[in-house]
């Protein structure tokens, strides 16, 4: 068994060419199944062959002849004899609508004036002659009062200041003159009476004393200015109430004058009402004259529009008979089935092509392993004698065979086994003896009635010359 060689790739172009034609021919039988012809009550549908399309693939060069198809459809001697019937009666009626169109041109040609004999529409002139113009103002009774006396300025104070501290001040220095001098001739007595005593100037004795007098001098000090306060107090609750009556007097006059308004304003307001409602009143049958001419304004123009209607009539009728004449007979067409559409898939070659290389491949990968594991223990030997004599062997498992040169320069297969040595379960690979004799006795040896081999000899000679 020689070492496998590697399966070669397919060739791109090749399979692209492959796989092209089989889609073309796939797609032209696909259209004759699918271009089914059809026959009904109608008529009849066919597809016909007609031609030849040549296409060549840009990829390849290779040229594919695709056939072109023809859709034919026909009437059947019925309805073709309808046809017939309808393409005359439309000649005929195309006639008489020319001959129609040429009597519409005088009746076009003359001008339209509806208005010469019709009747007038309404005038809108009549709409605004009313028997009085609507009445938009009216006398209001009288002006609104809207100011009136107030009576006086209100009294927001009542006096040269509003606290009276001149007046007080005047009091107070007029209590002031009489009692200074009391004060003045007190001390003097006091401070007699002191020296008088013996107690001197500075002594505890005598600054007691003095601070007696003095907390006596600030209590008369301090009731002149309350005596003050109470008249500022008096002086200012007299001007209060004075300002008081006089506010009260100015409220009196201004209620008195707010009523008079009042009332005036009411009378108005009354007078005003009379006189919105005469108003209303006119106006009222100023509309009601205004509904009336409207009335007869749109009864003037219908009966014209009514008119117009009738001219307009007349002269559409002539046009609508030639629209008529000119549509003629229907031909009832076939109804086409949608007949089954049958669809041959595609071979695709080009997957089939790469999954045979890819088989091959893996085939190829599968036997070189075989072959590296049979050349492995081959190899595996080593240099020097080997017994393999068969007769020492069991468990033999024939693994192939390997090619090697005779002794005559031919080449021979030399078969490969799986063994073990009687008595050894240990798995060798390697030829018999036996059959490398048959090869070149000069690689095997007898010793001691057993057959060995010379390991160099067969590595080196019998397998590296194959």
């Amino acid at each position: 068994m020689s070492k496998p060689e590697a399966p070669t790739p397919p060739n791109p172009y090749a399979t692209a060419a492959a796989q092209t034609g089989t889609n073309v021919s796939t797609g032209v039988a696909n259209a004759f199944l699918n271009n089914v012809n059809q026959n009904t009550p109608q008529g009849s549908l066919s597809y016909d062959v007609t031609g030849n399309y040549s296409w060549t693939d840009p990829a390849t060069g290779q040229t594919y002849q695709i056939p072109r198809f023809t859709s034919t459809q026909s009437l059947n001697a019925t309805q073709q004899g309808l046809q017939n019937t309808s393409d005359a009666t439309k000649q005929t009626l195309g006639n008489i609508g020319l001959s129609q169109a040429q009597k519409v041109g005088g009746i076009l040609g003359t001008p339209f004036s509806p208005s010469a004999n019709g009747p007038g529409a309404g005038e809108a002139y009549n709409l605004v002659q009313w028997t009085n113009s609507p009445r938009t103002s009216y006398d209001t009774g009288g002006q609104i009062q809207t100011g009136l006396g107030d009576a006086g300025a209100i009294t927001k104070d009542y006096g040269p200041s509003d606290n009276f501290s001149a007046d007080r001040q005047r009091v107070e220095e007029s209590l002031y003159g009489r009692l200074n001098p009391q004060l003045a001739k007190d001390r003097s007595a006091i401070e007699q009476r002191l020296a008088d005593q013996g107690i001197r100037y500075g002594s505890q004795a005598y600054s007691s004393a003095m601070d007696d007098y003095n907390r006596q001098s600030n209590d008369a000090r301090l009731a002149v200015t309350a005596q003050g306060g109470q008249e500022q107090q008096r002086m200012m609750d007299m001007a209060a109430q004075r300002a008081g009556f006089q506010n009260a007097a100015q409220q009196q006059q201004y209620t008195q004058n707010l009523g008079a308004g009042s009332f005036a304003n009411s009378a108005q307001a009354q007078q005003n009402s009379q006189n919105a409602a005469q108003a209303g009143f006119y106006n009222a049958g100023s509309a009601q004259e205004l509904a009336r001419q409207q009335s007869i304004f749109n009864a003037a123009n219908a009966q014209r529009n009514q008119y117009m209607q009738e001219q307009y009539q007349q002269r559409n009728q002539p046009l609508n008979e030639i629209s008529a004449l000119m549509s003629g007979s229907q031909v009832q067409q076939p109804n086409w089935l949608n007949s089954p559409q049958s669809q041959i898939q595609t071979t695709d070659i080009g997957g089939l092509i790469n999954q045979n290389f890819a088989q091959q491949q893996q085939n190829y990968q599968t036997a070189n392993s075989n072959w590296q594991a049979m050349m492995g223990g081959i190899l595996g030997l080593g240099a020097g004698i080997m017994k393999s004599d068969e007769r020492v062997k069991e468990n033999i498992v024939p693994m192939g065979t390997v090619f090697a040169a005779g002794e005559d320069g031919r080449r021979k297969k030399l078969p490969i086994s799986e063994w073990s040595y009687k008595g050894d379960p240990a798995r060798h690979v390697g030829p018999m003896a036996q059959d490398v004799e048959k090869v070149d006795r000069g690689a095997v040896r007898e010793i001691g009635g057993i057959k060995h081999i010379d390991v160099g000899r067969v590595m080196g000679g019998i397998l590296r010359a194959a």
